[in-house]
């Protein structure tokens, strides 16, 4: 191997002591490393914890991405920069006692960051982010004070861009802790971008940047470019002043600075990737490390790009944090774990030792499925980032994560395994022989990796077999959501009509549930092409009866329909699921010649027209075969059936609740024999129920893992509704902080429109507030009232019923007459409270016990009866859509004690069930 003077970090097996190395033996070398990497290896591993069983923890994305970068990336930038460091300044090094005592530092505070976010407790995120700036600021400073008593080198230079990085990375911490001390607004956008800048931007890019140009060279095994000296001593400029201008505009409230800084940043990044594009011209990147690290510096000019643009188009801060929000899982997998694994798996194995075979053994492992594994990582991720369904995205991005994690077995595998003995006589291997000038680190460094490239057969067969699995998920998501999918709408023929050769191009928004304009006029014969956009903040698309459509469309997306030769009237409309019905129509209107086909008012079929759920025409609302939802309210469910759970879970400890709430559209049976496919939070409906006390305080993360928009509204909390209860698209998430300051049952429900069919389909849920003083009883049970309007068997709920009001069934929780089949238990005697609440959309409630009286009655913040008089009673608790309150009782003797909605077509209709006392 010839890298001209390229100084390559690290002593490997076939060199003698360096100044680093001098007095410890090379398996006190291997041991030391071994411990200096250790805890990068536990974060990551805790990731993948987090990411396998997220849905049992309150835990959200940014947990996720706080593993990665400040547990892992951090503690090997740290590592990682000391060891280069050493190998690339001139003069004694230091021992290692200082940065092991650095590193024991950096992960307490790394710890006491990751409990905070998860128990949400303030000060240990500020104790923890000071503990972590104050063990990065003394690495910066032993740095800096290493490389001012060194002697000139070549890329010494290099060494302060860690030195900058590190200096940055307090700030950033700083930020942090202002961030999670619930800043909100335009102040919490500002300051998430100072975060994102300061620490990826500045920490994590100056290091990797600083890194990379000599050990990308080293990895392809090939001389550093010509000119890339100069470029090291210069390139941090452009790169820091572009964070510090960046940062600067967003604390001082001023975007178009943090929109000059980015494009400087940006700048820097393409100046330093200059000479390592001539490096990769030369020498084509064959294994695994290479072309990781070369797909990590691609994501982060396309991140850079990504985050600059929408500081020239937002109107504001606030309509800037989706734009920041979108591009840090980007930054995260794309670029920072994609450069981590490059960088452990080409440099473990170099700096662990143990001779050439051992050497040749580990990389070789590592190397394994290299470009399976980086295709199907980059491709993958590309996909999750298009506008596919939400199978598609979630599919892709367990891909990702999957290519990525694929190193951590790997590394065991290349730590714990032994090297294939070498039969006698074999030759020893030699080395490529170096070049005079190259210093004996470089020498030492030199992997002779060339034995471990896979041939080009080889390798594109990893890359078509990577592809196909990318693929294969993309068909299983399709399948799974086809409804939104371009061509699913049927198609209706039109009369032919002579083309006059003519085209017509209309410009049209979608915007507030309709479509901007809402009438076209094309000449008959002329065609007509569409330039879509979607300026809305939910997702839609456009289809027409003739069979035109544009595929989903996520909010600022554009799309280019061509609509075909016009020779009648043509309806239009979104497919989305009750969008349509809010009046999300338009018409083209077919001018000098005869109408065929008139638009479609709201809420009206049209040939050809995707119904709600997906059905077409010759279908039910259900969007199947046709067969009806038919209910039969004396029939019992099967011996498998569980009936959900009322009773009231128990008050949780602490003053502060963090619950993940996730979406999902899953079929499931709401009556004997009737099954529909139901919007649900956290996979049941109603969702789960919630309690605290007053002055609690609520941190509810909700992902949408639906195939269309969805939303949340918790009557809990009294707010701005503009951002927390907005509609996030499939794929996307929000937090919603809410304290809860009034006693109570209060709904929560999705607020995306059209809101009625989004609760009758199953989306609402319960927060029990406990009044002060709230006296213990026996059995506490949670009844929530609301109605199923059936389309179809396996459909959604029928919005036509919906806004006639005509519902198939009233329920408690879910399910028609559950609990006359699985009764609820109490004992004679026993005080047994009820909370009931209406959840609607549309029905009254008149809860009543047969046989029973209540002496107390709570009702919508105030007790009409107290219990205090024991001659006062109470027969019903009435309560209007929204409304609730509890009810208390004690039965006299043992027996069956049905309950009801006293609007008795109710009752009979579902609204029923059984208290089964014992004695």
């Amino acid at each position: 191997m010839n890298i001209g003077s390229a100084p390559i970090p690290g002593p490997g097996p076939t060199s003698g002591p360096t100044p680093a190395t001098a007095g410890r033996t090379p398996m006190n070398r291997a041991a030391w490393h071994l411990r200096a990497n250790a805890p990068a290896v536990f974060w990551l591993l805790a990731l993948v914890v987090v990411v396998l069983f997220h849905r049992n923890i309150a835990v959200s994305g940014w947990l996720m991405v706080h593993l990665l970068l400040l547990g892992a990336v951090t503690n090997s930038i740290l590592v990682w920069s000391w060891h280069f460091a050493q190998a690339l300044l001139r003069g004694p090094n230091p021992g290692n006692r200082g940065m092991a005592a650095r590193l024991i530092g950096l992960n307490v505070a790394v710890t006491l960051v990751v409990v905070s976010m998860i128990l949400n407790v303030w000060v240990l995120t500020l104790i923890g982010s000071i503990g972590v700036g104050l063990a990065v600021a003394a690495h910066a400073v032993v740095l800096g004070l290493r490389a001012r008593k060194a002697l000139p080198s070549r890329f010494g230079p290099t060494v302060w861009y860690y030195v900058a990085a590190c200096l940055l990375l307090p700030v950033g911490a700083g930020v942090g802790a202002a961030l999670a001390s619930g800043v909100s607004g335009e102040a919490h956008v500002r300051l998430l971008l100072v975060h994102l800048v300061v620490n990826v931007l500045g920490f994590v890019g100056l290091t990797v940047l600083g890194t990379l140009m000599t050990l990308l060279p080293t990895m392809l095994r090939t001389r550093v470019a010509d000119g890339a000296e100069a470029v090291a001593r210069h390139g941090a400029v452009p790169l820091l002043s572009g964070v510090l201008l960046t940062a600067a505009g967003a604390a001082a409230g001023v975007m178009f600075l943090c929109s000059v800084g980015l494009a400087i940043y940006l700048g820097g990044v393409i100046y330093i990737c200059v000479p390592l594009a001539k490096v990769v011209r030369s020498k084509q990147p064959t294994t695994f490390a290479p072309l990781s690290a070369i797909a990590g510096l691609l994501w982060l000019l396309v991140s850079l790009v990504w985050l600059l643009a929408p500081t020239f188009t937002a109107g504001s801060w606030e309509a800037l944090q989706r734009g920041i929000e979108s591009v840090v899982p980007v930054l995260a997998a794309g670029f920072a774990a994609q450069v981590l694994g490059a960088a452990l798996t080409y440099l473990v194995p170099v700096v662990l030792g143990g001779g050439p075979a051992v050497l040749k053994h580990r990389t070789a492992i590592l190397d394994k499925a290299g470009w399976f594994r980086v295709v199907l990582a980059n491709a993958a991720l590309v996909v999750s980032l298009l506008p596919v369904p939400s199978l598609v995205r979630v599919g892709t991005t367990f891909l990702v994560f999957g290519a990525l994690a694929w190193f951590l077995p790997l590394l065991g595998l290349a730590l714990f395994s032994k090297a294939p003995a070498v039969p006698k006589g074999t030759p020893k291997a030699q080395p490529d022989k170096p070049s005079a000038a190259e210093p004996r680190s470089a020498r030492a460094a030199a992997a002779p990796t060339a034995a471990y490239d896979p041939a080009p057969r080889r390798r594109l067969g990893q890359g078509a077999t990577a592809l196909a699995v990318v693929v294969l998920v993309i068909v299983a998501g399709i399948i799974a959501d086809p409804q939104s999918m371009p061509g699913f709408a049927g198609v209706v023929q039109q009369p032919a009509a002579a083309a006059t050769g003519q085209t017509t191009t209309v410009e049209m928004t979608m915007k507030n549930m309709r479509f901007h304009p809402d009438k076209v006029d094309v000449p008959v014969g002329d065609k007509l092409v569409i330039n879509l956009v979607n300026e809305d903040n939910m997702v839609h698309d456009l289809v027409t009866a003739m069979g035109a459509e544009s595929g989903r469309l996520y909010p600022g997306e554009k799309a280019t329909i061509d609509a075909g030769v016009i020779g009648a009237d043509v309806a239009g409309w979104c497919s989305v699921v009750g969008h349509k019905q809010q009046g999300m129509v338009f018409s083209i209107v077919a001018t000098g010649g005869a109408a065929a086909a008139p638009p479609a008012a709201p809420g009206e079929s049209m040939p050809g027209e995707t119904m709600p759920g997906g059905s077409m025409p010759g279908m039910d609302h259900g969007g199947n075969s046709g067969e009806p939802a038919a209910f039969d309210f004396m029939k019992e469910p099967g011996a498998e059936f569980t009936a959900h759970d009322a009773v009231l879970p128990p008050l949780p400890s602490g003053t502060v609740h963090e619950v993940a709430i996730k979406v999902t559209e899953e079929e499931r049976e709401v009556a004997p024999g009737v099954t529909q496919r139901l919007w649900l939070f956290n996979g049941t409906a109603p969702g789960p129920t919630l309690r605290g006390k007053v002055g609690d305080k609520f941190k509810i993360t909700l992902s949408n893992d639906g195939s269309m928009g969805h939303s949340i509204d918790f009557h809990a909390g009294a707010l701005a509704p503009d951002e927390p209860m907005r509609t996030i698209n499939p794929g996307e998430s929000l937090t919603y902080n809410f304290t809860a300051t009034r006693a109570g049952i209060w709904l929560y429900h999705c607020s995306t429109m059209p809101m009625s069919q989004h609760i009758a389909n199953g989306m609402f849920g319960a927060v029990v507030i406990d009044p002060p003083n709230l006296p213990k009883v026996e059995k506490e049970y949670v009844l929530i009232q609301s109605e199923l309007y059936a389309g179809g068997q396996g459909g959604v709920a029928d919005l036509a019923k919906i806004q006639a009001e005509k519902p198939d069934a009233v329920v408690f929780n879910g399910y028609a007459n559950q609990y006359k089949f699985r009764p609820l238990p109490a004992k004679a005697g026993e005080r047994v409270r009820i909370w009931v609440l209406d959840a609607g959309p549309n029905r009254a409630s008149s809860f009543h016990v047969v046989g029973g009286q209540f002496d107390t009655v709570w009702s919508e913040g105030r007790y009409l009866i107290d219990g205090s008089d024991p001659a006062a009673g109470a027969q019903v608790l009435p309560l209007a859509p929204g409304q609730g309150g509890f009810v208390e009782l004690a039965f006299p003797e043992a027996g069956n004690y049905p309950f009801v909605s006293h609007s008795m077509l109710d009752a009979e209709r579902g609204a029923s069930g059984v208290f089964q006392i014992a004695k």
